[in-house]
């Protein structure tokens, strides 16, 4: 069966089959059993309405492929109105070394950014929002979209506006101008987040997923309203950037006429109009005709993308859908990551496999165990201060203190972990210290402390990165600094 997209509907108010074939849709006689397979998987595996639940047989893991990394060659403006602020805003994709995507605020002073992540999501009604302090980016999912299909890693989103622009409504003119600018490899293998087993989420607003093994990233949805341009739509993509571009991009945002003025008391749909959303009536749709018949489904599936692609890697896996919507979206990325991070490196690390990573050796080897890892974002390792340390002997008899420049050494050692996991021959790099600012000591380590560092990336570029680390006994502050470290050739 072609790689391609395979998405065929057809489309009542009540009721509708996936029909999947090549090129064209099923004949009559292959239909039912194909729908009846449907309809036995999805009764058996999907329960709208359920209690928020995630469970899988084995987790998701992260890995790395050996195609590389990629970013814009350039960059490209956009212009147009938001869809829920209403206001006019412009918006340029630029190149970025790494840190994953990043909205940069231009019109606010000090040019604040947000990444692009699930940490950073601030809002879901009716699109997704990102935020950080005070500064958010509204409807993010649209120009997320169009980058995760085209492959781009890392960019710095340029907006100055408060809300993205809706432009026609699709993901259309995002992927025409990531495609007019070009993408050139970085240095950096591929990030992938991949399914290893059978995981559900639900939502008490009726969003439901399953998620399965397979190669690809392959998204699967069904939608249901009670009007007779949609009824019950089910689709299904295998992505890649082409069918993305011919079989999803157009799809355009949709709304009821009967909605508007409740959204526009609430502070949304304020830029909405026939030229950027399908709008549809009791009669059907006001604005024209449809770019599919099932464009509705078609868009849902490009938002499904879009919110994934805050999770910050390629996913490697079967989505099944059922009334897919930005909260659940993001529920959904939530979870797969979750899983990802807590088996990724089969944690707790211990001091064995540290020091396959790590060139330092007793007694100068300062991390016992790392018990949380996120890639190219933070560790969390531990070290278990006794009194056999050799450095005590002399700091100080009969009031041992762990010397404070050896705390700020296992923050160090805990940052070149995390510096190590981020390129693809870590047996041939080694980690220097460049610089330490911002370090302060708060409390005294004793022995019989068990000293817990927390280190995260703050920015790499160019084999240089500055980290951020924190040292905690007891969940009280006792050392943190902001260091620079650089990665060189053994």
């Amino acid at each position: 069966m072609s790689s391609r997209l395979r998405l065929f509907c057809s489309v009542s108010t009540r009721s509708a089959a996936v029909f999947v074939s090549s090129n064209v849709f099923a004949t009559p006689e292959r239909r039912e059993p194909l729908l009846l397979r449907y309809r036995a998987a999805r009764l058996s595996s999907l329960r709208p309405g359920a209690r928020t639940v995630a469970s899988v047989t084995r987790p998701t893991v992260l890995s790395q492929e050996s195609s590389r990394q990629r970013t814009l060659a350039g960059a490209h403006t956009l212009e147009g109105v938001g869809v829920h602020s209403g206001e006019h805003a412009s918006l340029t994709m630029g190149p970025a070394q790494a840190g994953g995507v990043r909205f940069r605020r231009a019109d606010l002073e000090g040019c604040p950014e947000i990444p692009a992540d699930l940490d950073h999501v601030v809002g879901c009604e009716m699109g997704t929002s990102l935020g950080a302090g005070d500064v958010k980016v509204q409807t993010v999912e649209h120009v997320m979209a169009a980058l995760y299909a085209a492959g781009v890693d890392h960019a710095v989103i340029e907006l100055r506006g408060p809300e993205a622009p809706i432009l026609d409504g699709s993901f259309q003119r995002y992927l025409a101008a990531v495609s007019d600018t070009g993408t050139v490899e970085l240095d950096a293998p591929v990030e992938v987040l991949s399914v290893r087993g059978r995981l559900t989420v639900s939502t008490p607003s009726g969003s439901s997923y399953v998620v399965t093994p397979a190669d690809a990233l392959r998204v699967s949805a069904t939608i249901d309203f009670e009007h007779q341009a949609i009824g019950r739509q089910h689709g299904a993509l295998d992505m890649t950037e082409e069918t993305f571009r011919r079989e999803i991009a157009p799809a355009r945002t949709f709304g009821f006429h009967q909605d508007a003025e409740a959204l526009r008391a609430r502070g949304l749909a304020q830029g909405t109009s026939l030229e950027n959303t399908v709008v549809l009536d009791d009669d059907g749709v006001l604005n024209g005709s449809l770019r599919f018949e099932n464009e509705f489904v078609r868009h849902k599936i490009g938002d499904l993308i879009g919110d994934l692609a805050l999770i910050g890697r390629h996913v490697r896996g079967h989505i099944v859908s059922e009334r897919p919507s930005h909260e659940g979206n993001i529920k959904l990325a939530r979870t797969l990551l979750k899983h990802a991070q807590t088996d990724s490196h089969d944690l707790p690390i211990e001091v064995d496999r540290i020091m396959e990573h790590l060139p330092h050796r007793y007694p100068f080897l300062l991390v016992d165990r790392v018990v949380e890892f996120e890639s190219q974002k933070r560790i969390v390792g531990l070290k278990n201060v006794t009194i056999s340390e050799p450095y005590f002997q002399g700091h100080f008899p009969g009031h041992p203190v762990m010397p404070g420049v050896l705390i700020i050494e296992a923050m160090a050692q805990a940052g070149g972990l995390l510096l190590m996991d981020m390129v693809p021959d870590p047996e041939n790099k080694i980690v220097y210290l460049m610089s330490l600012d911002n370090v302060k000591w708060r409390k005294p380590v004793i022995p019989g402390d068990q000293l817990v560092f927390e280190v995260e990336m703050v920015q790499f570029r160019r084999n240089v990165c500055k980290l951020r680390g924190v040292g905690k006994v007891d969940g009280e502050l006792v050392a943190e600094a902001d260091m620079m470290a650089g990665i060189v050739d053994r």
